[in-house]
C-alpha cells in the first residue's frame, strides 16, 4: 500500500512539475513574441516618419524652386517641367504620409503631418521674396518640430 501511495505521489509531482514547465515556457514565448511584435512596429514607424519628412523636405525643396523659375528672369528652367515634377513629390509625400496615419497610435501626429503638407503645398504660392522665405522659415520649423514629435512616438 505504501508503495502505492509513494508511486501516485511521485506521478503526480511530476504532472506538476510539466505543468508548471508548461506555463512558465508558454509565458516566455508570449512575451518574445510581443518584443518581437513590438520591435517590428517600431522600425516600421520609424521607417515611415523618416520617409514622410524625406519626402515633404523634397516637395519643399522643389516647390520654392517653382517659385524662383516662375518670378526669376530668366528662369532657371522651365516651369512647367518643375510643376510637373513638384506633383509627383507630392503624391510620394502623399503616400508616405497615409503610411504613417496607418502605423502611427498618436492621431495628433497624423494630424499634424496633414498640416504640414498643406503648408508645404502652399510655398510657390507666396507673392513676394519675403513671403517665400517667412514660408521656407515655418515648413522647415515645422519639419524639424514633426521630427521630435515622432521621435517621441517611437
Amino acid at each position: 500500500m505504501e508503495s502505492v501511495i509513494a508511486s501516485a505521489i511521485a506521478v503526480l509531482g511530476t504532472l506538476l512539475g510539466s505543468v508548471a514547465t508548461l506555463a512558465i515556457q508558454r509565458g516566455t514565448a508570449e512575451r518574445g513574441h510581443r518584443f518581437t511584435r513590438d520591435e517590428k512596429l517600431r522600425q516600421e514607424r520609424l521607417d515611415a516618419y523618416v520617409t514622410y519628412a524625406g519626402a515633404l523636405v523634397d516637395y519643399r525643396r522643389c516647390l520654392i524652386h517653382l517659385w524662383f523659375c516662375l518670378h526669376e528672369s530668366p528662369p532657371p528652367e522651365n516651369p512647367d517641367e518643375v510643376r510637373i515634377r513638384s506633383y509627383d513629390l507630392r503624391t510620394r509625400a502623399q503616400e508616405a504620409l497615409f503610411r504613417v496615419q496607418m502605423l502611427t497610435a498618436d492621431e495628433r501626429l497624423g494630424l499634424a503631418g496633414s498640416r504640414l503638407l498643406d503648408e508645404v503645398s502652399e510655398l510657390h504660392k507666396a507673392g513676394s521674396r519675403e513671403e517665400l522665405d517667412e514660408g521656407r522659415e515655418r515648413t522647415r520649423e515645422g519639419i524639424a518640430g514633426l521630427v521630435r514629435e515622432a521621435k517621441g512616438a517611437l
